[in-house]
């Protein structure tokens, strides 16, 4: 369970938000601009400076307190056991692609980083790229082995900003829906922040529904993205 109460200034924009992530899955929906990824950095504690002068900064995963500018605490991102995925893969153009992967794994084997490292390519559908680097991927084959190295770790909160948005629609359907029964197995919560609604009802998912830096609105897909899908399926029909 996620816990949030973010009141956090960047720039001109004011995020302000104060709720709860129960599910296992949840997809923060809205257009650009409206948050989702000032709210993804606050979350993984890779922007601390636009909390650090307001008067409330908090979030709290499995009642283990990340964040809390009253009681001025805030863990180290390597120390939230989270990963963060965005839509700019950042890999180091120095290592080949298993290097990539296998780059957070310094607690396992030799033995055990190879086997993870073919498991999270085998995931993403990446094994044919383990020997390639940065600098020769696409832009779609980059996002993959950014999430396979971000899933190696195994980390206990999963964060993604528009992962797949290099991929066309069937791959990206795809390994969302791959990621998915993973993630599930493993009981690893997820919050995916999209505009596209299509990723929401595809998996059935709590979505989170911002707008200007505020959460209008929190509950099943069908109920708080009504709107968006009259209109997506107006534009299937038309």
């Amino acid at each position: 369970m996620l816990e949030i109460a973010l009141d956090a200034r960047r720039g001109g924009f004011h995020l302000r938000i104060e709720t709860v992530f129960a599910q296992n899955w949840t997809v923060i929906f809205g257009p650009s601009g409206s948050g989702k990824s000032t709210l993804l950095r606050l979350m993984a504690g890779l922007d601390r400076e636009a909390v650090a002068s307001t008067r409330r900064g908090r979030v709290v995963f499995n009642k283990r307190v990340l964040t809390d500018t009253a009681g001025l605490i805030w863990s180290r991102p390597g120390e939230r056991a989270t990963a963060l995925v965005t839509q700019q893969p950042s890999l180091f153009p120095h290592l080949t692609v298993a290097e990539n992967v296998a780059y957070g794994l310094t607690r396992l084997s030799h033995e055990q980083r190879a086997g993870r490292v073919n498991e999270m390519l085998e995931l993403v559908e990446a094994r044919e790229l383990v020997h390639r680097r940065p600098q020769g991927l696409s832009g779609g084959e980059a996002q993959r082995v950014a999430l396979a190295r971000a899933l190696a770790p195994s980390p206990k909160l999963l964060l993604l900003d528009e992962p797949f948005s290099a991929l066309d629609g069937a791959t990206s359907d795809a390994l969302l829906d791959r990621l998915f029964e993973w993630v599930k197995t493993r009981g690893i919560q997820t919050v995916l922040a999209t505009h596209d609604a299509a990723d929401a009802f595809a998996i059935g998912a709590e979505v989170a529904l911002l707008r200007e830096g505020r959460l209008a609105a929190l509950g099943p897909a069908n109920e708080v993205l009504s709107q968006e899908r009259d209109r997506l399926m107006k534009r299937l029909s038309d």
